[in-house]
């Protein structure tokens, strides 16, 4: 039978819950405090864990993502008095199984319980093993391991996926592998910037039109719906869409039809894979996003990690390119020296993967003909990186024996950092693009409206101060 924990300082709940459960044929563990059931749930072989939020040493929120990482992989099924919804959604998040209200009879806490022990006997069941396509991710991190988890899950079945992650993360590459993973990996792979879509052409674009629909429509044209039609339809920057087409698009989900400009209402089959690096519920507040959309393209969601919390991967990702990039560049293959190694390291990248890679390639063009790659060969402003980053971690330090540590005004923000890390990124970008907002885009990975978004952020234009 299965093994369950208890985490709750109420003894009559326990007790309660116990007598219920050692009825049904299975052993019980119990716990009073949150430090208590971690320790059991990491030594133990549990099936099920129950777990209180309000315990006397902590809120069991806390400890929730702990506790679906130990080896035994529990469902964690929330029982609470509190009675907060904003609590259950975040349990949901951490991947909670189900969230039960005290007081509660034996039924309302029965049914979660069998059927979170039915879905791990079908789960522990035998499988066939499969070989993810993994279409060029590179890395080995926890992190990228839980994302690639997320696109195997993603690519059985045929809910469309909303991919989120900041800039640069890789958010078309994952796109890209759910589609080669699925069943639809024989049909077209369509993607198509949101934000650089002139609000006119929306419709067209999307949708196509018939000849004669207008002046100039010489010849049928389809939109990129129905060339997705049998395959995959990637809307990269979800959150620049137009609020017009919105509301076309919606129904075309909802309905799985089109209707080109000028001509019949047709039938489409296509899955939506959609990708933000915008946070969506806050568009939705401010009225620029609509709500009943996000409920039908984030029917999956696979949230990217950024790079600075790849452990790992940067070096994974450096050792995999260089020789790719030297290849393409007609150079004998370059080694990589440890201190190369240890200032890339040593960076924030903002910009992520694709910064990162931008980095490589400019470091393989100055080197030249040398053959191994050295601080030297990087651009300037990522060679003081280190000496930066010294100096960012000694300013606390600095702060408490001036004796400001203590008064709450005064003591920095971490987003402050982060902050002067994105605009440093974002003159780097000017300059590298020489004030070109075609260049800017491709190098930096970002739509055009999201590049001006930011750039007004941080008081930057386009026009390079550099030069």
């Amino acid at each position: 039978m299965a093994k369950l924990l208890i985490i709750d300082d109420d003894s009559k709940i326990r007790l309660f819950l116990s007598d219920i459960l050692e009825g049904w044929g299975h052993t019980i563990s119990q716990a009073a405090t949150a430090g208590e059931g971690k320790a059991l749930a990491v030594k133990g072989d549990f099936d099920v864990v129950l777990l209180d939020l309000d315990l006397p040493d902590e809120n069991g929120l806390h400890i929730l993502p702990d506790l679906t990482k130990v080896p035994s992989t529990p469902e964690i099924i929330i029982i609470t008095g509190t009675g907060d919804i904003g609590g259950a959604k975040l349990a949901f998040k951490y991947g909670a199984w189900d969230y039960i209200q005290k007081p509660f009879t034996i039924d309302e806490v029965s049914l979660p319980i069998t059927r979170a022990l039915e879905y791990r006997r079908e789960k522990s069941g035998p499988s066939v093993p499969v070989l993810l396509n993994r279409q060029g991710i590179v890395g080995e991190s926890n992190a990228i391991q839980n994302c690639l988890d997320e696109v195997a899950r993603a690519a059985i079945s045929n809910a469309n996926v909303l991919i989120t992650g900041e800039t640069g993360t890789g958010k078309e590459l994952f796109a890209k592998a759910i589609h080669m993973n699925s069943k639809r990996a024989e049909g077209d792979f369509v993607a198509i910037d949101c934000g650089a879509i002139p609000e006119t052409l929306a419709e067209e674009s999307f949708f196509g039109h018939e000849k004669g629909a207008f002046t100039g429509a010489d010849t049928k044209r389809d939109g990129v719906i129905k060339q997705a039609d049998g395959g995959t339809l990637f809307l990269d920057e979800i959150g620049d869409l137009a609020p017009g087409i919105q509301k076309s698009l919606l129904r075309t989900l909802q309905e799985k039809t089109i209707r080109p400009l000028g001509g019949k209402e047709i039938t489409v089959d296509f899955r939506l894979v959609a990708a933000t690096n915008r946070d969506l519920a806050q568009l939705i507040e401010e009225n620029a996003f609509r709500e009943d959309l996000l409920f039908r393209i984030q029917g999956v969601e696979v949230h990217l990690p950024p790079l600075r919390t790849r452990d790992g991967d940067i070096a994974e990702i450096t050792f995999n390119k260089i020789p790719q990039i030297c290849s393409a560049n007609g150079t004998g293959v370059k080694g990589i020296s440890p201190e190369f190694m240890d200032a890339l390291s040593a960076q924030r990248w903002p910009g992520n993967v694709r910064e990162l890679i931008n980095v490589l390639e400019f470091s393989c063009a100055s080197a030249g003909s040398d053959p191994t790659l050295h601080p030297k060969h990087l651009p300037p402003e990522y060679r003081t990186a280190i000496l930066d980053m010294g100096s960012e971690e000694g300013l606390v330090e600095r702060l408490h024996e001036a004796g400001s540590v203590d008064d709450e005004a005064n003591f920095p923000k971490l987003s402050d950092h982060r902050a002067r890390a994105e605009k440093k990124y974002f003159e780097q970008l000017i300059q590298k693009a020489a004030g070109d907002r075609a260049e800017a885009c491709r190098l930096s990975g970002i739509s055009q409206a999201r590049l001006y978004g930011l750039l007004k952020k941080y008081n930057l234009s386009l026009f390079n101060p550099f030069s």
